[in-house]
């Protein structure tokens, strides 16, 4: 598959298969990371795989899940990630957010190469997570990649005046997309 196929292809996954992740893979995963561009080559972010308990556990209680579904929704016990990749941040934010980004899209693309779902999330407990991984206080995780094998296949629907996600009748989950037509401009803004 061609890497823009892999983008056109690729959804936040929030249910799993229970397999466990390949540890190649993630490692994969962390070496492509790496190699996304920082902000003056510095190289400020660090990773951490978790793939056993209690850090999964620990890790799991530390986010929270798909915002706009409501009720408030997570992942039931059949469904929890089976692997995370922790981003650590070094020094003061500014501009981390970018290598963080960068790095966590380089996690996803290379996991979906090797058939691994996963899903970017920022919202964290980060003291939670730093005492359950023993993070040195140095350290910040900024985002965290939940990984594993998909056990649902979100779609795309055109957008219709709201970014808000949902699960249709079935299960399915539902993500709006502006088109293309919508947000590019050519030479100049235009409305």
């Amino acid at each position: 598959m061609s890497i823009y196929q892999t983008i056109l292809e690729r959804r936040s996954i929030r249910r799993f298969k229970q397999a466990i992740v390949d540890f190649d893979a993630l490692d994969r995963c962390v070496n492509a990371a790496r190699l996304a561009p920082t902000a003056n080559n510095r190289q400020r972010l660090q990773y951490i795989i978790v793939t056993k308990e209690p850090g999964l556990s620990s890790v799991f209680s530390s986010l929270s899940w798909a915002g706009y579904l409501e009720p408030r929704w997570e992942p039931g016990p059949g469904e929890r990630p089976t692997a995370y990749i922790v981003i650590l941040a070094d020094g003061p934010l500014k501009a981390l957010g970018c290598d963080a980004g960068a790095a966590a899209e380089n996690i996803v693309l290379t996991a979906l190469d090797a058939g691994v779902g996963a899903c970017i999330l920022g919202s964290v407990e980060p003291e939670k997570v730093k005492k359950a991984l023993s993070i040195p206080d140095t350290l910040r995780p900024i985002l965290i990649v939940a990984l594993g094998y998909p056990d649902e296949r979100p779609v795309t629907v055109d957008f219709k005046g709201s970014v808000r996600y949902w699960r249709d009748e079935n299960g399915v989950h539902r993500v709006p997309k502006r088109s293309l037509e919508a947000i590019r401009h050519i030479e100049t803004y235009k409305t």
